[in-house]
């Protein structure tokens, strides 16, 4: 008997699109989405409401006509961030978020914050017009071990800013500890994404056997019972947890070289990935609200009307493993199983 599941049009709450040939690249596979926070940080960072709506303009310039995705802006938090110019872009419906990367952090984090106190003022008033905070939830202090740098943030950084600036909405990105969902179950006016690929893997697929590159991603991926935790999360049906894959192309060169950049390609077959995990944890029933309704309600946005379907099916989904982008190629994370879920749109 065939299975299938119908799921409001899921959004991707992080997502990485690059810019010129690779945004060309690979902006349509994650086409199928209804929404989707993009990243600001090109070189240079989008750190004004302008460059965000250039952006924006790229993006959906990018897109065919009859893809669904639509981008939501975000703005570069720098030290230097004007607080008008955020609230403006807000206003004006140009950005949804404002992300803070500690400097050095991950890709194209050097134009980050070094010091937390002279984005005071800017938070402060993020918090009263109700404008999400979304973080990189790791600290860059090199006397912290690689794998302890998500709890050291919540501990160093995120709690105080929290305490500091009362009414501030924060999304911890990418949660890939117990650490991090057990913070974020205990408090309010905070959500957490939830990649695709740390629900699959965990340390051993990174180093075990020889190093494989494209499963090196920041936060790096943790021990199995980090993500287990971040399985019983996301499955839970809490809405304070949702989909952002942080799907995160590079070309293999850089990958595949003595020092490989961080990132997995996961908006191919985000979706296929998705079901077969929250099939085997027997919660299919709740993957709609993590991936269509619990970023949605946190970002106070309805969510999307139509549908889509997945199928399963006794042939696997195909999907590339390779995908073009100019001179380059971009690799397709690969989850290590068969994917029998089929996303068929619309439904």
């Amino acid at each position: 008997m065939t299975k299938s599941v119908t799921l409001r049009r899921p959004d991707d709450w992080h997502l990485h699109l690059r810019d010129g040939a690779m945004l060309q690249a690979v902006a349509s596979f994650s086409g199928h989405f209804g929404r989707a926070i993009i990243m600001p940080n090109l070189v240079p960072p989008v750190v004004t409401g302008a460059q965000a709506a250039a952006y924006r303009d790229r993006i959906r310039a990018a897109l065919a006509p009859e893809m669904t995705l639509r981008p939501l802006m975000t703005l570069y938090l720098t030290e230097t961030t004007d607080p008008a110019d955020v609230l403006a872009a807000h206003a004006q419906g140009i950005i949804s978020a404002v992300k803070l990367y500690p400097a050095g952090a991950t890709t194209n984090s050097a134009s980050g914050v070094r010091d937390f106190d002279k984005v005071r003022g800017v938070l402060e008033a993020m918090a009263q017009a109700g404008i999400p905070l979304c973080f990189h939830g790791e600290v860059t202090d090199p006397a912290v071990d690689i794998f302890d740098r998500e709890a050291a943030f919540i501990d160093r950084v995120l709690d105080p800013i929290r305490r500091a600036t009362p009414g501030l909405r924060v999304v911890m990105e990418h949660i890939t500890t117990s650490d991090g969902v057990d913070y974020v179950a205990g408090n309010d006016d905070i959500g957490a994404t939830i990649t695709t690929h740390h629900l699959v893997i965990n340390r051993n697929h990174i180093l075990a056997g020889g190093i494989r590159p494209h499963y090196y991603c920041l936060p790096v991926a943790k021990r199995e019972t980090h993500r287990l935790a971040l399985r019983r999360a996301a499955t839970s049906g809490d809405a304070r947890f949702f989909l952002g894959t942080d799907s995160a192309p590079h070309p293999d060169r850089a990958k595949e070289s003595a020092c490989g950049c961080a990132g997995c390609f996961t908006a191919p077959n985000t979706m296929s990935i998705l079901a077969q995990v929250f099939e085997e944890e027997g919660a299919l029933d709740r993957l709609e609200g993590f991936t269509s309704l619990h970023g949605a309600a946190f970002y106070r946005m309805e969510p999307n009307e139509d549908r889509i379907r997945l199928v399963r099916r006794e042939i696997p989904a195909a999907y590339p493993t390779h995908i073009p982008a100019g001179d380059e190629t971009v690799t397709v994370f690969d989850p290590g199983f068969p994917l029998y879920w089929h996303l068929e749109d619309p439904a």
